[in-house]
């Protein structure tokens, strides 16, 4: 039962890659223009000043929507195949369960650079997107996806199988 459980936790992993992703999509101007207002720092009252440079020209943010949605799709891919991975070899030995690990890590991983990287050192530490509503809500997003994924890899890594 806890191998089931690990490798539906994998599973879980690439499907909320993979819904963000397509959202993302189905909402692509809505996504580009939230990084052209991130980016450029429009209201930020708080912190106003910044030591980096503000990125108004909207081909910056089409750039960092590209980095994004492959980096989803990438943790989509990685966490999908990770999950069926494991429950293929479920009944298998511990070697070939632990082997099997291997797509779901580098998914936790990669979920980790595009939410912790990407969103909360870039989004909110470089462009301090926390000052804004339309930031706020995208940086504590992050946060839940990247805890999320880390845990799940720290359950699946750590603990028997």
């Amino acid at each position: 039962m806890l191998r089931l459980v690990k490798a539906t936790l994998v599973l879980f992993i690439g499907l909320h890659a993979l819904f963000y992703a397509l959202q993302n999509v189905a909402n692509l101007s809505a996504a580009h223009g939230a990084l052209v207002y991130v980016m450029g720092g429009a209201d930020h009252e708080v912190y106003a000043n910044t030591i980096f440079p503000k990125l108004n020209d909207p081909v910056f943010a089409w750039a960092a929507l590209g980095l994004v949605l492959t980096g989803e799709l990438a943790v989509a891919f990685f966490g999908i195949k990770g999950g069926l991975d494991l429950f293929k070899v479920r009944k298998g030995t511990n070697e070939e369960f632990h082997s099997a690990k291997h797509a779901g890590v580098i998914a936790a991983g990669l979920a980790l650079l595009v939410w912790f990287g990407f969103f909360m050192t870039f989004g909110a530490a470089f462009f301090q997107m926390w000052q804004t509503q339309v930031g706020t809500g995208s940086m504590q997003g992050a946060f839940m996806y990247a805890m999320a994924s880390a845990i799940t890899m720290l359950f699946v890594c750590l603990t028997d199988d």
